[in-house]
């Protein structure tokens, strides 16, 4: 015989016939007792009520959702089980209904219900997006731009050198490291160079959508850096041609165009105001260049040309960092510590060892302490990729022991910076275990605070807070470390402070 939990059984309620034969099935949250010979169960809501009580919690949603669900919201059925039926009066059996037919999914789905939900989902996606904000347009930086005194069509007009080829759609990194070679070119060669907006889409809208979240289409130059690339003054070099905008460009050269093939034997001898060099058949300067260290030829007077020595980053972005400077805690704006983990090198990193790259080309001065030596892999392929990930995305450990060694060389050094663009949670594994190893604090660029304008040129604020560091430690194969090293030696910075994972 079975008992239901909280029950009781009575034989006497059908007489003559056994105990034995009785299975009773109660819900389990209901109780019953003993009332003279008679078991009874206390009065529970109904059915009908229990089902007017779930609609009613949602009687909010429109009709054609509620509808959508409204399977969700049956009675529980139960039945009164025997095993001799013919000794029971007959009763009307209740069955609880477990049907996985293809008929009852297309009755619970309907195409009206399919419809609605498909109909739903963009619009959640739009709110989704949209709740994080929408970005500024920068008009006051591009009024400023605008007014810009070489922006003048009286006086003298220089040479104009534009390269409409220049790279869109890429890191910030890879457009400022050819931009300041572009500049570098006119400069050498005494033309006005035409800078661009940083440009990441060339859609007709102001913004596009990356990671769930707007974004400004393009970002004037000068809400990123400031200097000789983007149309500053050159005071080590006043009678250059300063650089002008593009917009400016248009303004004064219109739609002519001068085509040349080789640019860098012709530039010299074309006797025409505007030139434009045409690269989309071949990038001018390009990723094997920037990759390679025939790129350190141009060392000695790259660093010396006013594209580097009057560098600087705009205005907003020094805002951001002295905004977060208590952040760090220092005693002196150098009592930094960084190290750069690109989040997009998890998937990088295998190409790197198929390819057999090498550290960027400045990346491979001499004067830097650490190298990259593949040659011991060469012939084996697990060994080589291991490697590369050993440099190019090391584990959490391998991390903290890169530190505690670096840290040994510099026993002054207490606090870390860690710059990265994935999610604050992603680095509480790393936060730990460098506080576990002896680390004061660790800061990463998820705990900066910027405002709306600041946050889309967030990668130029964590840059400017690498430059002055009193020990950068980098990925070898990044654009954005590449940058960093090449700033800080320009700025005068001895290349041991320049370290690699």
């Amino acid at each position: 015989m079975f008992y239901p939990q909280h029950s009781h059984f009575t034989p006497s309620l059908y007489p003559g016939v056994s105990s034995s034969t009785y299975l009773f099935s109660f819900p389990l949250r209901r109780t019953t007792h003993f009332q003279g010979d008679r078991l009874t169960v206390p009065p529970g809501p109904t059915p009908q009520a229990k089902v007017a009580r779930s609609m009613k919690t949602v009687g909010w949603m429109p009709g054609s959702v509620r509808a959508a669900f409204s399977w969700t919201f049956r009675p529980e059925e139960y039945v009164l089980l025997t095993t001799s039926p013919s000794a029971l009066p007959r009763a009307t059996k209740y069955r609880r209904r477990y049907s996985c037919s293809w008929r009852s999914f297309f009755r619970v789905f309907t195409l009206r219900k399919v419809l609605v939900s498909v109909t739903l989902v963009p619009v959640f996606l739009f709110l989704a997006i949209i709740c994080q904000g929408i970005p500024p347009n920068y008009d006051d930086i591009r009024s400023f731009e605008h007014h810009l005194p070489q922006h003048s069509l009286s006086g003298h007009q220089p040479q104009y050198l534009r390269f409409p080829g220049h790279l869109w759609g890429f890191g910030f990194n890879n457009v400022l490291q050819e931009a300041i070679m572009m500049s570098y070119l006119a400069y050498v060669s005494n033309v006005s160079f035409v800078f661009e907006d940083y440009t990441w889409s060339h859609l007709p809208l102001p913004w596009t959508i990356y990671d769930f979240a707007l974004r400004p289409a393009r970002i004037p130059f000068n809400a990123l850096i400031s200097g000789p690339t983007a149309g500053g003054p050159m005071p080590s070099a006043p009678d250059a041609p300063r650089a002008v905008s593009a917009e400016f460009y248009a303004q004064v050269c219109g739609d002519g165009v001068v085509m040349i093939d080789w640019w860098a034997d012709q530039l010299a001898s074309v006797q025409r105001p505007c030139i434009e060099i045409d690269s989309s058949a071949h990038v001018v300067f390009d990723s094997y260049f920037f990759g390679n260290p025939r790129i350190l030829s141009l060392w000695e007077s790259l660093t010396k040309s006013p594209m580097l020595t009057d560098f600087a980053w705009s205005p907003l972005v020094q805002a951001a960092v002295s905004r977060n400077f208590a952040l760090f805690q220092p005693e002196s704006a150098k009592d930094l510590y960084d190290c750069t983990f690109p989040g997009d090198y998890k998937r990088h990193c295998p190409h790197l060892a198929e390819w057999g790259a090498d550290y960027m080309g400045i990346n491979q001065h001499p004067s830097l302490p650490d190298r990259f030596d593949k040659s011991p892999y060469v012939n084996d392929t697990k060994a080589r990729l291991s490697y590369y990930l050993d440099h190019c995305w090391p584990s959490t450990e391998q991390v903290v022991e890169r530190l505690r060694g670096i840290r040994r060389e510099y026993p002054g050094l207490r606090r870390v910076y860690v710059l990265s663009n994935e999610w604050a949670w992603s680095l509480d594994g790393l936060k730990s275990a460098l506080e576990e190893d002896g680390w004061d604090d660790l800061v990463s660029s998820a705990d900066i605070v910027l405002d709306s304008e600041q946050k889309h040129v967030a990668m130029a604020v964590d840059m400017a807070i690498a430059e002055k560091a009193e020990v950068f430690i980098g990925n070898g194969f990044s654009s954005l470390s590449s940058n960093v090293v090449m700033l800080r030696m320009a700025k005068g910075m001895e290349g041991e402070s320049n370290r690699f994972l």
